[in-house]
């Protein structure tokens, strides 16, 4: 057999395994210059045998103009004895006009008796899918690079049985170590560490040894100048086939990014979260949240809990502007601060309104601590175009002993107190007693707040309207209605809108109770809106003006609802703008983008109104009530009623004149060129269903004639 196979091996099994393995031969005779190819060289190319000329220099005709120098070159050091074998890469040109990529391999058979050279032989290896797919990976390394050099990333790598470390140029950068060289040595990663990070970066460095999984590590270094980074690693084991034993043998691979702007980022963030942005105080969420540790911690009682509210702010701003209400706010935030001891906690709970909390606190201390803020808030810096008018601060504090008090209760208390100094004279503190509280029916302020919570979950909140009239007309040719709320006490008794409103937006539930009315409204009457029977207004307060998700909110009802942009009117107060001068104006540009009617309420009661009218650019002005009920027997009111109308009319604004209660005012603002009108004379708030029932059998008995 092995005889018979050896027989076998002749120019027929040769050109067979020339064939598979897709070599193609050439041989070149340095005496006569004929260099012969094979077949499998011609068909490599595209060629038959029979179309290519057998000429010394047919191989250096086909190949590419920049690689023939180096082929060249190759051959001749070769021959001249410089290397042992023929070995290029080189590409050469396919009958179909493309390039093929050729491995060309060879060297001398054949020498006379000097040893000089007379024949090379040699074979070309097509290897273009090798060259394209180094191509590709040079593609993905680029990319690869590219993305390493965007983000910043260092890589680095630790080979465990040498002990030695690595790091490229970004590693090096990050770690501020200036070196020419990749290698570093084994510990020079650990002189880095901050001190308190030492132990746990070090233990996490070896966790790759016992997973195959990657490893993410945060950090701190210190650097040689003394500048603290924080770094974030990525890390992973690559083993060693040859040996198993992760401790002798693998590497460690790894990447570095310096995570200190994101490390900055999230700290600003989550102060944002706890402050607020004009004062720097806490907030009232965060506030809320103190508090109730404080009480919870029973070793922390009596604690004290003062409630301030700012006297005489909104006529700072009213004459002074929003720059310097802004100014007075930040100053008075920095006196309080100057005056509390290290152990107490001041937040402003939004607009004028502040609250403080101090631990093991008795009366006197509590009393000391009030005056002292009282001072502070006296000498506040107005600014240059404030009046001589001083501010001054009405204080409540309630005392807290019992761990089963509730943070509104505790609040409640102090604000009831808050409400007895005002009402005492102003730039005073009281301490909280029974005889002080306020309430509401005999309700302190937590239980209003508490009941209304309830009310909206029990049915006991209820929806009602009064008609917008266009004056002189029926009121089925306009059809507004500005929505209303009515709380109704566990006795069946109204409570009025001027009890629990006030009551809500101090204790902060007031965005909730807007999202209930805007919710409920839509979604009962959502098919009346679409209809075109009527359009609906909502008010909104201070703190829902604030809400940065209110208009996600807003949209995702109108989507459940169907209810469309349109139909859907919001009125927003000076009072509710005042200490949210720039999210009012975000919020009026957002709703004129959906087209939503915006409503300038109260217009005129603020010295601010003018400024705001031309800030926002809204579609009607209500005129505030104040400056209507008297207009018959005020010349001063009257006069401010034409001006703000004129104004209006240049402006492309409706104007709407508010608590029409009397016959003569009716007719004497129709004659002074105000279209609209609201008030008991024209309409008394009613269930707003009824008032929907009554448009949309207006609007069907339309269409159907």
């Amino acid at each position: 057999m092995a005889r018979q196979s050896k027989k076998s091996r002749n120019g027929t099994f040769w050109a067979k395994a020339l064939e598979r393995a897709h070599l193609g031969v050439w041989d070149w005779d340095l005496v006569t210059g004929d260099c012969f190819y094979s077949a499998t060289w011609a068909r490599m190319l595209g060629y038959d045998e029979s179309e290519l000329a057998n000429t010394s220099d047919l191989w250096l005709q086909l190949t590419h103009p920049d690689d023939r120098e180096r082929a060249l070159a190759s051959g001749d050091r070769h021959i001249a004895g410089l290397t042992d074998a023929i070995e290029t890469e080189l590409r050469l040109k396919h009958k179909q006009g493309y390039w093929v990529w050729v491995l060309d391999r060879g060297g001398v058979v054949e020498r006379d008796a000097m040893g000089k050279p007379l024949r090379l032989m040699g074979v070309q290896t097509d290897i273009s899918r090798q060259k394209a797919a180094e191509a590709e990976l040079e593609q993905v390394n680029v990319r690869f690079r590219l993305a390493l050099a965007a983000s910043g990333t260092g890589i680095w790598h630790h080979d465990l049985a040498t002990g030695k470390s690595y790091w490229d140029e970004r590693t090096r950068e990050i770690f501020g170590l200036v070196s020419d060289t990749a290698e570093v040595e084994r510990d020079h990663w650990f002189g880095y560490l901050h001190p308190d990070d030492k132990e746990a970066a070090s233990r996490a460095h070896l966790v790759p040894l016992e997973t195959d999984k990657v490893t993410a590590v945060q950090y701190r270094i210190v650097r040689r100048d003394g500048e603290v980074r924080h770094i974030e690693s990525l890390l992973r084991f690559i083993a060693d086939p040859q040996i198993p034993d992760r401790r002798l043998a693998g590497q460690i691979l790894g990447t570095v990014r310096d995570i200190t702007e994101d490390k900055q980022r999230e700290q600003e963030l989550a102060y944002a979260a706890r402050h607020d942005a004009l004062t720097g105080l806490l907030n009232r969420a965060a506030f809320d949240r103190l508090l109730a540790d404080h009480i919870a911690a029973a070793q922390l009682l009596p604690l004290s809990v003062f409630y301030i509210d700012l006297d005489y702010f909104k006529a700072l701003n009213d004459f002074a502007g929003h720059a310097a209400g802004d100014l007075a706010l930040k100053s008075v935030a920095q006196g309080i601060l100057g005056c509390l001891p290290a152990t107490a906690h001041a937040a402003r709970l939004g607009g004028d309104e502040f609250a403080l909390l101090m631990p093991n606190c008795d009366a006197a201390q509590a009393g000391r601590l009030a005056g002292a803020v009282l001072a502070a808030v006296r000498d506040a810096e107005l600014g240059s175009t404030a009046t001589s008018r001083k501010l001054a601060a009405s204080i409540g504090i309630a005392f807290v002993d019992d761990a089963n008090t509730t943070v509104a209760d505790a609040l409640a208390c102090a604000d009831d107190a808050c409400y007895a100094a005002k009402a005492a004279g102003r730039n005073r503190f009281a301490v909280f007693s029974t005889d002080t509280a306020s309430g509401s029916g005999g309700l302190n302020a937590a239980r209003v707040v508490a009941d209304t919570v309830d009310a909206m979950e029990d049915g006991r909140l209820k929806l009602f309207g009064q008609e917008i009239h266009l004056l002189g007309r029926p009121w089925q040719e306009s059809r507004h209605v500005e929505v209303l709320a009515r709380l109704a006490a566990r006795n069946g008794r109204l409570v009025p809108p001027g009890e629990f409103i006030p009551v809500a937006e101090r204790f902060g539930i007031a965005s909730r109770l807007d999202r209930w009315i805007i919710r409920t409204a839509l979604s009962r009457h959502g098919a009346a809106l679409r209809s075109g029977a009527l359009t609906l207004g909502f008010n909104l307060s201070a703190q829902t003006l604030s809400d940065p998700q209110l208009w996600d909110f807003v949209d995702s009802v109108i989507e459940e609802t169907g209810a469309p942009h349109s139909g859907i009117g919001f009125e927003i107060t000076e009072t509710a703008a005042v200490t949210n001068f720039d999210a009012a104006e975000q919020f009026v540009r957002k709703a004129r983008e959906r087209r939503c009617r915006v409503s300038l309420d109260d217009f005129g009661a603020g010295m601010s109104s003018f400024e705001y009218l031309r800030r926002f650019p809204v579609d009607t002005i209500k005129i505030d009530g104040s400056f209507i009920e008297h207009i018959t027997q005020s010349r001063f009111d009257r006069e401010i009623v034409l001006a703000i109308t004129s104004i209006a009319r240049s402006l492309g604004c409706d104007v709407v004149g508010e608590k029409i209660e009397r016959q003569d005012t009716l007719a004497m603002l129709s004659d002074m060129g105000v279209a609209f009108g609201q008030g008991f004379l024209l309409h008394r708030p009613e269930p707003l269903e009824r008032i929907v029932a009554r448009a949309t059998k207006v609007a069907g008995a339309r269409k159907a004639s």
